[in-house]
């Protein structure tokens, strides 16, 4: 039981971290601390390298950590605006991979069959597309980070990775919940607080079942 306290406090300590970046960034940056940020980073990926089970999600995390520490010495700025970049890249790649036919099924399907096991085709196809569109939408951002990092000024990178993209997240998912209603009247659907719980309930498990795709 503590141990399990334990990793959902992390768990949410390295969650606020990720969401508090950009801020840290652009104050270490004020500061002319700009090292610190990607330096953290560095070892926290570290962390979660030695505590990964599979050999390559160890080599890949150890990568990362080498290459942030190495950009916290020799690149600084451009390193600790990279990490949005590689994120967003992430979030992509792990989207997209489930459109692929020998990975499916999509990755909003498998969050709906969390709460519902058995699902019509036509909502299938519907959460396909959803998929689609996020993997678009995380495309988009990494272009638009690495536009900000290398032209923009250090606020509207700042900006846009810290209030713009969770704005555009929260906007896109309040207008898909309305839209799924008037697409399928009929439907049962969950209340947003229900979804979420199962979200965050359920998330890590689910991020885990599509890396071992």
């Amino acid at each position: 039981m503590i141990k399990k306290m334990f990793s959902v406090i992390k768990a949410i300590c390295i969650t606020c971290l990720f969401l508090l970046y950009p801020y840290l960034v652009y104050q270490s940056i004020e500061s002319g601390v700009v090292w610190l940020a990607p330096a953290i980073f560095s070892a926290i990926f570290l962390m979660q390298a030695l505590a990964a089970r599979q050999l390559k999600t160890k080599l890949i995390k150890v990568l990362i950590s080498i290459g942030l520490l190495f950009g916290a010495y020799y690149l600084q700025t451009i390193t600790a605006k990279v990490l949005p970049v590689f994120i967003q890249l992430l979030l992509m790649y792990f989207f997209g991979r489930t459109l692929l036919k020998d990975k499916g099924p999509p990755f909003i399907e498998s969050f709906v069959r969390l709460q519902f096991s058995e699902i019509p085709a036509e909502i299938c196809h519907y959460l396909r597309q959803l998929t689609v569109l996020w993997t678009v939408f995380f495309a988009f951002n990494a272009m638009m980070c690495v536009f900000l990092a290398v032209w923009s000024n250090d606020q509207w990178w700042a900006l846009y990775n810290g209030v713009f993209i969770y704005l555009m997240i929260g906007l896109i998912t309040l207008v898909e919940y309305i839209y799924r209603h008037f697409r399928f009247p009929d439907l049962d659907i969950p209340d947003a607080k229900s979804s979420f719980k199962a979200m965050f309930v359920n998330g890590r498990k689910l991020w885990m079942d599509v890396q071992a795709r």
